[in-house]
């Protein structure tokens, strides 16, 4: 489950879709916890 939110909060940010500026520094603290959770999810596997 956190590993599908981590990619679709990614491909998000690549398109672009993602960067307000009223948001934008929640949206980089989710990206950063979504990169890490999926580095893991790589590792473990």
């Amino acid at each position: 489950m956190l590993s599908t939110i981590a990619v679709v909060l990614i491909i998000l940010w690549l398109l672009g879709i993602i960067t307000g500026y009223t948001i934008g520094s929640f949206i980089h603290i989710l990206l950063v916890i979504a990169i890490v959770l999926f580095l893991l999810r790589i590792i473990r596997a």
